[in-house]
């Protein structure tokens, strides 16, 4: 099972425990490239640049102003239907995007492995051709990457990522969104990372660096991150040392197990925790309207 405790700290030093290994992360500069997403999968944030994310975050931005704040009806998705299909639980992501699909007007279908057995019943590529034939899209949690990645490549229709056990994409899109939003700015904050080296920490590893964040990791022996993703993030980073910053603050993806961290931190006014939660819905409406429609925000692009 996944220890998820994660701590985003700005400019937080990772010093406690012989127990852990500590890596430290230090970007280059902000990527800068033209933003074309219509018709995209999202399978990892690493096929991004940092414009195409930033895109991503504004979007968000834009129909949280224009639907929570102004109240306005946004059926940009209408006539649309969504595949979803679980092999893995989930309270957010779930929500989440029944919830946002079906707010701009599209379907979801919610699909289980009572519905659904990838690769089982019937293969990847037949699912992915069937799905093609119904959907607009296909989100996808499941238990290994190298499915979403074959149903990306038989599908007609993009593919998301809701969870694999390599990335976690969509999270890290509502975690820069809450820090953007506390912050102002993500460019030179400093993410802190506390925690098994899982999907979480493989999705900030392969986009920190395009914000022109710095990353510090501690890990516990034995629970380091993929090897192969810690070689990516290297290719573009290089090691600082911080010390933890006065208005450092406390994200956790959820659920909180009581042993991760305790209730002086986990509700202080630090934490970020629930709107953390709530931008869920938010960002992953932004990624459906990026890759199936045309629109674009209104609202000012805020700075990144």
């Amino acid at each position: 099972m996944l220890f998820h405790l994660r701590t985003l700290l700005n400019n937080a030093a990772l010093r406690n425990g012989h127990n852990f290994v500590v890596r430290n992360f230090r970007c280059g500069q902000p990527l800068q490239d033209k933003v074309q997403l219509k018709g995209r999968d999202l399978l990892t944030l690493k096929n991004f640049t940092g414009e195409e994310i930033k895109y991503m975050l504004w979007l968000s931005a834009d129909l949280k102003f224009r639907i929570k704040q102004k109240g306005e009806y946004l059926p940009l998705l209408q006539g649309k239907s969504l595949g979803m299909i679980f092999e893995k639980r989930s309270t957010r992501t779930r929500l989440s995007t029944e919830t946002g699909f079906a707010l701009l007007g599209g379907h979801p279908c919610f699909l289980t492995t009572d519905d659904i057995h990838l690769g089982v019943n019937e293969s990847l590529t037949d699912t992915a051709r069937v799905l093609s034939s119904m959907t607009d899209a296909v989100l996808a949690r499941v238990y290994k990457q190298s499915d979403l990645d074959l149903l990306a490549k038989e599908a007609s229709i993009p593919i998301v990522n809701g969870l694999s056990d390599l990335y976690h994409p969509i999270q890290i899109l509502a975690d820069y969104l809450t820090l953007q939003e506390h912050y102002g700015s993500l460019k030179g904050l400093t993410l802190s990372w506390i925690g098994d080296g899982n999907n979480i920490l493989h999705s900030i590893m392969m986009s920190a660096a395009k914000f022109g964040m710095h990353l510090q990791v501690a890990t516990p022996k034995g629970y380091e991150p993929d090897p192969s993703i810690t070689k990516m993030a290297e290719q573009y980073a290089k090691e600082t040392a911080k010390v933890a910053a006065p208005d450092w603050t406390f994200l956790h993806c959820l659920p909180r197990k009581p042993e991760e961290v305790d209730d002086e931190v986990f509700y202080s006014p630090r934490s970020l925790v629930f709107p953390e939660a709530e931008n869920r819905k938010w960002t992953i409406m932004a990624v459906m309207v990026s890759l199936l429609t045309d629109y674009l925000p209104q609202l000012q692009k805020p700075k990144f």
